[in-house]
């Protein structure tokens, strides 16, 4: 059981958030958007986060091998296509900012892969699960609670 359910504390809050997340949702390839879900998630150790968006890409058909590479070592495995390669390679470098922030060579590539607006949906995705990764870690949610 969660700690507290902050759309029940704070619905007003809550709703920008959810307005986030549907634009990310709907200006996002679907499958493209579970992988950085997941993948951020990972990253960040959400539970919650993994369980939730690794339950709704198999759904839309994804492959064990697939989801359990995003688990382990992504760029170990050639499973991806360019454009997926480019899109987890900008959800890592912009969930894990070092000290330089997301590399120009990422950056570059994704925006080859993606192009300017694709990228910038991609960035909207990638705050948006980072942002929930925090709501759900800090008010104790876990894979059990879905």
């Amino acid at each position: 059981m969660p700690r507290m359910l902050l759309q029940k504390v704070l619905p007003t809050a809550y709703a920008p958030l959810l307005a986030v997340e549907t634009y990310a949702r709907t200006h996002n390839d679907k499958r493209t958007f579970h992988l950085v879900k997941i993948l951020a998630s990972v990253i960040n150790g959400c539970s919650y986060c993994v369980a939730m968006h690794t339950r709704d890409a198999r759904k839309q058909g994804e492959s064990e091998e697939r989801l359990a590479a995003l688990q382990a070592d992504w760029r170990a495995v050639d499973l991806w296509s360019p454009a997926e390669h480019a899109a987890l390679a900008l959800t890592e470098e912009a969930t894990v900012l070092g000290e330089g922030g997301v590399s120009d060579a990422v950056y570059d590539e994704a925006v080859a892969q993606w192009k300017e607006k694709g990228v910038a949906g991609l960035i909207m995705a990638i705050a948006a699960i980072n942002m929930w990764n925090r709501v759900a870690i800090t008010t104790g949610m876990h894979a059990e609670d879905l």
